[in-house]
């Protein structure tokens, strides 16, 4: 397994991505936003398990982690806090636990910025990426938790300005928006991944499919749901019968022509809205 291969050969480490198939190298590790994937994966295993041994290394994953509820040089805390702490606190009733995670989803709420209505990303003040929508939901949550209305506004006013200003009317997506700061007024899509801004990466794509159908899944808003399904669409239409996309759908000869990370985002954003409109088909709408 190599959770177990890792975690053997070296203890207390998190992976970001390899260099000549190595995960230790000395090339910058950016804004450490996968650190809640590998203790949510021995969460997952624990879970199937039924191991002692795994719900400890969850456990001890999970708080190594500690701290960086207060994080607010990153856009990724619930990629960080959702797969832990969350689910650790899921597991057990423990308020203490659950008080970490609503943390985590007020700092994210800091990164709002009130004339433009979006959560900026981690790049500029004036920039906000698709991928903050696999991370709202922590908002939505926190405001679930506590009962505080502003952070409720904030994540459904991100949220929705995303929806207008990043989704195109094809269903596809932009990975990023640029905004004048003065004004408020959205200037432009961009990209800091796609093959160009008027492409669509593929895995902005499925970000997008799993974080409105989230939206929904907090709020009952049709507006999110009607987004999810779009961004669907999309995916499905462009994909094929193998349902693997390539890098970016508008990359004439793609050099990454496989993308398994937006295959299994995609895969688990249908089955949420599947568990959201069971009944509902596309011919039916």
């Amino acid at each position: 397994m190599k959770v177990e291969a890792l975690v053997d050969r070296d203890p207390d480490f998190f992976p970001l991505y390899t260099m000549n198939g190595k995960w230790r190298h000395g090339k910058e590790m950016w804004t450490n936003w996968c650190q809640g994937f590998l203790g949510g994966q021995m969460w997952i295993i624990a879970d199937h398990t039924r191991s002692s041994k795994w719900r400890a290394l969850a456990e001890r994953y999970s708080l190594a982690l500690k701290g960086r509820e207060f994080d607010r040089e990153v856009h990724d805390l619930g990629f960080t806090f959702w797969p832990t702490w969350r689910r650790w606190f899921e597991r057990t009733g423990d308020g203490h636990l659950d008080d970490v995670v609503v943390q985590a989803g007020r700092t994210m709420a800091l990164r709002f910025d009130e004339r433009a209505g979006f959560l900026r990303s981690f790049l500029a003040p004036d920039s906000t990426f698709i991928d903050i929508m696999m991370n709202v939901g922590i908002i939505f949550y926190a405001a679930e938790r506590s009962g505080e209305p502003e952070l409720r506004r904030i994540a459904d006013t991100h949220a929705l300005n995303s929806r207008r200003h990043l989704v195109r009317g094809d269903g596809s997506t932009a990975h990023e928006g640029i905004f004048d700061l003065q004004t408020g007024e959205f200037l432009r899509q961009s990209t800091q991944q796609g093959w160009r801004s008027d492409s669509c990466w593929a895995r902005g794509q499925a970000w997008a499919l799993y974080g409105f159908g989230t939206c929904h899944a907090f709020t009952g808003d049709p507006r999110y749901l009607d987004t999810a399904m779009r961004c669907a669409d999309f995916y499905i239409d462009h994909t094929g019968p193998g349902r693997v996309p390539p890098n970016d759908w508008d990359e004439t000869e793609p050099l990454l022509p496989y993308e398994s990370s937006a295959a299994a985002i995609a895969a688990s954003g249908l089955l949420q809205l599947a568990g959201l409109v069971p009944d509902l088909t596309r011919a039916e709408r």
